[in-house]
């Protein structure tokens, strides 16, 4: 889907030619003329706002922060671009919640090459964050708090247990040799001996009672989780 951007400034011809040259790169353009008219939009529609500083009664600056009080915009990135070079106005933008401020006079090609960082960073924010627990039937390790549940009730599991379990039900099908359990999990100590390997995945396995059975031996090989 494409990105959709809204740029408010009260130059007209400006708000045209950054309108053009936006679409020329894919993005779908709006613009408003003033902060007032800005605010009659839908603005949790758009993926970034172009903001002038300095217009009529309602400023770039009370504008993006009516934008970033409101839940419902306030993950929109804002880009100022205005005549106001001084230092201590960039801060205030920034300070403000600003993700860029471009001084003017700009080039066309220096806006566009923001509004893509910009947009590319905050689709990395916004990406998917990592699971919080990794289950297997009634087994589930919560990877926050460090907790283990079977069928619902607590399971005590040392670090050393909860790693070597994360792991296997992480890779469900995957035969990992000894060494390299070792290399995963005992990281921290100098020298382990691998045997150190079967005596956890022994205490795994009563521990998990009939889902130990899905902890598997492969001889020769190594240990692996299946299900």
């Amino acid at each position: 889907m494409k990105n959709k951007i809204l740029v408010v400034d009260d130059e007209e011809t400006l708000c045209e030619v950054l309108r053009f040259n936006l679409e020329e790169e894919g993005f779908l353009v709006d613009v408003a003329y003033s902060a007032e008219h800005a605010l009659t939009m839908k603005l949790s529609d758009y993926s970034l706002v172009l903001l002038d500083i300095m217009m009529g009664e309602i400023s770039g600056v009370q504008l993006a922060r009516i934008i970033k009080s409101n839940p419902e915009t306030a993950r929109i990135p804002i880009i100022f671009c205005t005549a106001k070079d001084g230092e201590d106005d960039m801060i205030a933008g920034l300070e403000l919640g600003a993700d860029d401020y471009i001084t003017k006079p700009y080039s066309l090609r220096n806006i566009i090459a923001r509004v893509k960082t910009v947009l590319r960073r905050s689709s990395d924010d916004t990406a998917a964050p990592a699971p919080q627990t990794v289950s297997f039937r009634g087994i589930v390790l919560d990877l926050g708090s460090k907790s283990c549940s079977l069928d619902g009730v607590d399971l005590k599991l040392p670090k050393k247990e909860f790693e070597l379990l994360q792991t296997l039900v992480e890779n469900k099908g995957i035969v990992f040799s000894r060494d390299e359990l070792l290399k995963r999990i005992w990281t921290d100590e100098v020298i382990v001996v691998d045997r150190v390997i079967d005596v956890h995945i022994n205490r795994l396995r009563r521990k998990l009672g009939h889902y130990g059975r899905h902890i598997v031996t492969r001889s020769g090989y190594g240990y692996g989780f299946i299900e």
